[in-house]
């Protein structure tokens, strides 16, 4: 059974077909990147895959449940238990500290996991800064603090974008190391969208070439 799996994925901007007929399928455990220049469609495609764009045509499956059809409501329930999304940007709420962001995932759905939290906290680097604010982290430390998140509700795949983009090497292989390594304990796929070979090298890869995987 997949993780995650899309068939027959088209896309069009206006005076642009991005994708056309791309076919995508991460079993659990399984960790992929995919490799292609700005511009080349892969933030269009996590955000396809993470049910953030419509679908124009084509099929989606988080798991072995279909969401192509579903609406804005229901999938942002399922996304929050079975998706976890790592960004350029770490979209940590400014007010909330680095414990409450880590739990957010819970606390919106009205069961919050400390316990979870902490120990993701532990895991990333970052117990002793488990009440600081977004703002008195360093940079790598806040993507860290995002990759706890995305972690927290142990789901099926992890859909990353560029995670690494915004730090040095040091800091970018360190989210890279912790985001591959927790994915596995947990069982989770990842597809890890960069334009950095030289960061993935070694890893499966997929390229977007003319709006398709090879």
């Amino acid at each position: 059974m997949w993780a995650i799996k899309a068939a027959g994925l088209t896309f069009r901007y206006p005076g642009l077909e991005l994708f056309k007929q791309l076919d995508l399928e991460l079993v659990p455990g399984e960790i992929r990147s995919v490799l292609g220049p700005s511009g080349s469609g892969k933030t269009t495609l996590v955000h396809l895959l993470a049910g953030i764009l419509p679908l124009q045509e084509g099929r989606l499956w988080w798991g072995d449940e279909e969401v192509s059809h579903l609406g804005e409501e229901e999938l942002a329930r399922l996304r929050r238990d079975r998706v976890g999304l790592v960004f350029q940007h770490h979209y940590l709420l400014d007010e909330l500290t680095a414990l409450e962001n880590v739990m957010l995932p819970g606390l919106l759905a009205g069961d919050p996991d400390r316990a979870r939290a902490l120990e993701l906290l532990e895991r990333v680097g970052l117990e002793r800064q488990a009440n600081q604010l977004p703002a008195s982290l360093s940079g790598g430390e806040r993507q860290r603090a995002a990759v706890a998140r995305a972690l927290y509700p142990r789901p099926r795949v992890i859909l990353a974008d560029e995670p690494t983009g915004s730090l040095d090497r040091d800091n970018a292989e360190r989210v890279r190391d912790l985001l591959a390594e927790l994915a596995q304990e947990n069982g989770a796929a990842v597809l890890f969208a960069t334009h950095d070979e030289n960061l993935v090298s070694g890893w499966p890869s997929w390229r977007l070439v003319g709006g398709r995987l090879v």
